[in-house]
């Protein structure tokens, strides 16, 4: 059975939404409210292919997969509002917070790299004060990053943010985009996707994982 070994790393930089907080049904949810409106439903299908993606990006493939009559703008307008209103509440995935603090106390130096705007994250985890122990945060519309997942500059620029050495960086996240995002970073890559999700998608990962306490059994210390 895949372990990883974790005192080779230094340094850890987690994905936010499915993988820290319980996001994404909350994105689900919101689309869900916006599509419905036409009689159309977002599936895990269509969801796989949006998820870590620039969200712009993400929008014209949802408007274009299932032919709705309005612009990838307009559902971004009309999605927004929602989703924010959601993301109040968001929870923790069980198990993170309690594995961020062993880390921080092996001595770990932790980041978040997320797609979102520096304002949804705050937005995500204004009522989480557990966040304080990660010593960056590194956004989508963060001056670093010229491109988002899947291309590398998110983790490249979490890593510049913690004085980290890429090969020394271990990164947890949770979408297709995301893994191939922290391999071309030059890091290493623990998967965290969500049941629906098929591990053949996650080809690139050191580890694929369903949960933490899974997480917890297959580290190496």
């Amino acid at each position: 059975m895949p372990r990883v070994l974790l005192s080779a790393f230094s340094h850890v930089i987690f994905d936010l939404d499915g993988v820290l907080l319980d996001t994404e049904k909350l994105y689900t949810e919101a689309t869900q409210r916006v599509v419905g409106e036409f009689g159309k439903t977002f599936d895990w299908a269509l969801k796989s292919r949006m998820m870590g993606r620039d969200e712009l990006a993400a929008a014209r493939v949802l408007v274009q997969t299932l032919e709705l009559p309005i612009s990838a703008e307009e559902y971004l307008e009309r999605q927004l509002p929602i989703a924010e209103a959601l993301f109040r509440v968001a929870a923790e995935i069980p198990g993170a917070e309690a594995f961020v603090g062993s880390l921080r106390q092996r001595g770990h130096v932790l980041a978040v790299g997320t797609s979102s705007t520096l304002r949804l994250f705050q937005l995500k985890t204004g009522h989480h004060a557990w966040f304080s122990q990660f010593s960056a945060v590194i956004s989508g519309d963060h001056p670093e990053v010229r491109a988002l997942k899947p291309a590398p500059d998110i983790f490249l620029a979490a890593a510049r943010a913690i004085a980290a050495d890429p090969k020394r960086c271990l990164v947890v996240e949770d979408s297709p985009a995301g893994v191939s995002a922290a391999r071309a970073a030059g890091m290493s890559v623990v998967a965290l996707p969500d049941a629906a999700l098929p591990d053949a998608r996650f080809a690139e990962a050191d580890l694929i994982v369903r949960s933490y306490a899974e997480l917890r059994e297959r580290l190496t210390c």
